[in-house]
C-alpha cells in the first residue's frame, strides 16, 4: 500500500479495529478511499475477522474532500475521486462483516458516508454530522447518494443535502444517525469495540444474508449506475459554479 493511512488493531473476539489517518483530517482522496475500500475487502474475506470497528486517528473524524485540493481538479482527477467514493463507500455498505463506527469529532461531507454504510454507529459529544456538498458546488456520485437515500429519512435528506449545513450529536442520535450517543469521548472507542464484540457473535452466514435482504436493492442501484457510467459523469463531476463555491467555503 505504501501508507499508513488505514492501521488495523486487533482486538478481542474477532473484532479488528480499523483507524483511519490521513492526517490530519481524513480527507478524502481517490487513493485514499481505494486503499480503504480494499482494506475492507480483505478484512471480509478473512473468516477470523467476526467485526470491524472503524475509527479516527484525529480530533476531526473525516472532512470529506480537501477544498484546496479539489478546486483545481482536472476531468481526470474528477472521475478518480468519484469512482473512489463510489467503490470506497459501496465496499463499506455492502460488506457482510458487521461494521460499527466510532466517532469522536466532525464527519463531514462525503466524511459522513463512513457513518451512514456501518452497521452501528457509536459518537461522542463533540461529533457533529453534515453534507456540505450543495455549499461546495458539487452535487452526489451514485454510490453516496443512493447510501444516503436508503439511510436517511426524507426529512433529514431534507435537512442536510439541501441546506449544507451540519448537525449535532443530540440531533443525530434523535434522527437516528447515531446509535449510542457517550457524554466521555474515551469512552466512544471502548464501547464501539464493545458493540462489535456482541455483533461478532451473531451467525456470520446468516448476518450476512439479512444485510443483503435490507440493503439488496440498493447495493443493485449503485452497481447498475456504476456500470452505466457513474464513475465518470460526462462533462465531469464539478459544474460552473463549484471552484468559486469551494473557494467561499476555504474562506
Amino acid at each position: 500500500m505504501g501508507h499508513d493511512w488505514l492501521q488495523r488493531k486487533p482486538h478481542d473476539h474477532g473484532v479488528v479495529e480499523l483507524e483511519l489517518g490521513r492526517g490530519p483530517v481524513n480527507a478524502l482522496s481517490a487513493e485514499f478511499l481505494m486503499d480503504f475500500a480494499a482494506e475492507l475487502d480483505s478484512l471480509d474475506r478473512d473468516p477470523d475477522v467476526r467485526a470491524i470497528v472503524i475509527s479516527s486517528r484525529f480530533k476531526v473524524f473525516s472532512a470529506g474532500l480537501d477544498l484546496k485540493e479539489a478546486q483545481d481538479f482536472t476531468l481526470s482527477e474528477q472521475n478518480a475521486i468519484v469512482e473512489g467514493l463510489n467503490v470506497g463507500f459501496l465496499a463499506e455498505y455492502s460488506c457482510s462483516t458487521p461494521i460499527v463506527v466510532a466517532v469522536n469529532g466532525a464527519a463531514i461531507a462525503g466524511g459522513l458516508f463512513f457513518v451512514l454504510a456501518s452497521d452501528v454507529r457509536v459518537a461522542g459529544p463533540r461529533s457533529s454530522f453534515g453534507l456540505a456538498e450543495v455549499r461546495v458546488g458539487a452535487d452526489f456520485p451514485v454510490g453516496p447518494l443512493e447510501i444516503a437515500r436508503a439511510t436517511l429519512d426524507s426529512n433529514m435528506q431534507r435537512k442536510l443535502m439541501l441546506t449544507g449545513q451540519p448537525i449535532n450529536a443530540t440531533e443525530a442520535q434523535a434522527a437516528g444517525i447515531v446509535d449510542v450517543l457517550l457524554n466521555d469521548p474515551d469512552e466512544v472507542l471502548p464501547r464501539a469495540v464493545e458493540e462489535a464484540q456482541t455483533l461478532a457473535q451473531l451467525p456470520p452466514k446468516t448476518f450476512a444474508s439479512v444485510k443483503w435482504q435490507i440493503r439488496g436493492e440498493t447495493i443493485d442501484r449503485i452497481r447498475a449506475g456504476i456500470s452505466s457510467g457513474g464513475n465518470a459523469p460526462e462533462g465531469g463531476w464539478f459544474n460552473d459554479e463549484t471552484k468559486a463555491a469551494m473557494q467561499r467555503m476555504i474562506g
